[in-house]
């Protein structure tokens, strides 16, 4: 069995991650890139003292197969489309950048080359959400109007190893633009416009402005949606729901628990659909070498995973503003 050499560039808590499930792959050499030499050590020690980079033009040069982009947003889009150009496999983490301008930049580097470029939503490999994108296109729901996530979640900011959250500002939209992207994943349809309202305010010890945001969206179908997000409350709370004519249905990420009530029926139903926290990545790790290997196609690739960097985009422009911002979307087929 070939083994092949993958660099994990970024070594903060979800880099870490990825290092050690990837080092449990026997088909798979992990190495380690990062400048912070402290980060470096601690994650080498997970995985038991790996090759490592400090420089990231020296691992290039190393010339790996394939690298994991795990570092700040704003290096995603230099250090992404410099490891295309060098023939390597990228895996980024989500968001694409902490801007729209660099996310469209490695947009046209990944349609200039055959090297895979995917995207870490690691979300899409959620069973919870496989059944609520099921429940749609079966038809089960019937017509779909209006879909809602929420997401509160102060733990992120505890858990936080470079704590960029008090620096970066709209760091709540960037981190958890899982949402946006989810629900263009369950529905393939773009919203055509968006508002947002945000606050910053609260007596807590870790700090990120906004710490609350509401995100109103709209189509151009029959269908409304909302987003709330806030690095306040704890425990978590992460919560999905999809309003149909026929059926809602309410996922509970927290409670592991699926409802749906179904309208002719009057009835309500709960489904226990429980996932370890490590499957989705591994999954995802399965889904990038699969695309690698030519036996699928990326799972999040840079033309659908823009898709949630014009609704931030568009977004933040809505709070500047105080009003609805129309979001721009090329023609059918090329999201």
């Amino acid at each position: 069995m070939a083994v092949r050499r993958i660099v994990v560039v970024g070594c903060g808590s979800i880099g870490q991650r990825h290092a050690r499930l990837l080092a449990q792959r026997p088909d798979l050499r992990v190495e380690l890139c990062d400048s912070n030499a402290d980060r470096l050590a601690e994650a080498a020690t997970v995985i038991g003292e790996p090759k490592s980079y400090r420089d990231f033009r020296e691992m290039l040069a190393a010339r790996p197969d394939m690298a994991v982009i795990a570092t700040p947003h704003s290096l995603h889009a230099d250090q992404t489309i410099d490891s295309l150009r060098a023939g390597v496999h990228v895996l980024c983490e989500k968001p694409m950048s902490d801007n729209l301008a660099d996310a469209k930049r490695m947009a046209q580097a990944a349609a200039t080359t055959t090297t895979v470029l995917d995207f870490g939503f690691t979300l899409h490999f959620h069973p919870g959400l496989h059944r609520l994108k099921q429940s749609i296109h079966s038809g089960e729901l019937g017509t779909v109007l209006h879909l809602h996530a929420r997401i509160g979640t102060y733990i992120t900011l505890l858990c936080s190893r470079s704590r960029h959250q008090a620096d970066l500002d709209n760091a709540l939209l960037f981190d958890y633009v899982h949402q946006p992207d989810i629900f263009y994943w369950l529905l393939g349809v773009p919203p055509s416009g968006v508002y947002m309202t945000a606050v910053y305010g609260g007596d807590l010890p870790l700090r990120s402005n906004p710490n609350v945001a509401d995100l109103a969206l709209d189509y151009d179908i029959p269908l409304a949606a909302t987003i709330h997000f806030n690095y306040v409350q704890m425990p978590q709370r992460h919560q999905y729901e999809i309003v149909g004519d026929r059926a809602w249905a309410i996922l509970d990420m927290e409670t592991n628990c699926l409802r749906i009530g179904r309208r002719e029926e009057e009835s309500e139903t709960c489904e226990n659909i429980v996932v370890e926290r490590d499957r989705l990545f591994e999954a995802e790790h399965q889904a990038f070498l699969d695309a690698v290997d030519g036996r699928r196609q990326p799972e999040s690739p840079a033309k659908s995973a823009i898709v949630s960097m014009r609704i931030v985009d568009a977004a933040l422009r809505s709070r500047r503003q105080s009003q609805r911002v129309p979001i721009p979307n090329p023609p059918s087929g090329r999201h």
